[in-house]
């Protein structure tokens, strides 16, 4: 074996948690900081907490609120335009071209996309320079899904 390549072993090395547990292991570091341990880790402990990165949470909890609301006050009938000014395009899920060709145009929610229809139909979307047929069509079923009627669309198709 080669001599000096090897770290430094130390049997008695503390790990302490930022909870205050800690607790005595063998390492090559003389002691270690960790932030979760089986202490106050959630899978052992059994509380739930929800990480929410960029509002992911809060956006799907306030979509989730006004699907609800909608499901209570209109049983089966259209989102109200008013409605439709509240949702943003953020929501729908659409891809960042398309979000950004959207914005460059002055169209930020549901409803101005429905007024856009309501023009010049599909065409006054594509016309938007970076907004081509496959954004057009998850607009669209993302809409849908909120059940958005959209205009030219008749409410009985199957």
């Amino acid at each position: 074996m080669k001599a000096d390549i090897h770290p430094v072993y130390f049997p008695e090395a503390t790990v302490t948690c930022s909870c205050g547990n800690s607790w005595v292991t063998g390492s090559t570091q003389e002691s270690i900081q960790t932030d979760l341990c089986h202490k106050c880790h959630p899978f052992y402990t059994g509380e739930q907490r929800i990480v929410d990165t960029e509002g992911q949470v809060e956006r799907f909890y306030r979509k989730l609120e006004a699907r609800q609301q909608h499901v209570a006050k209109n049983e089966g009938t259209v989102l109200p335009q008013a409605v439709a000014a509240n949702i943003e395009l953020l929501e729908l899920g659409l891809s960042k071209r398309a979000l950004t060709a959207l914005s460059n145009a002055d169209i930020g929610n549901a409803e101005d996309v429905i007024e856009r229809l309501g023009e010049g139909g599909e065409e006054s979307l594509l016309s938007i320079s970076g907004f081509g047929r496959k954004s057009l069509i998850d607009l669209k079923k993302a809409l849908r899904s909120l059940d958005i009627e959209l205009p030219g669309e008749s409410e009985d198709k199957e």
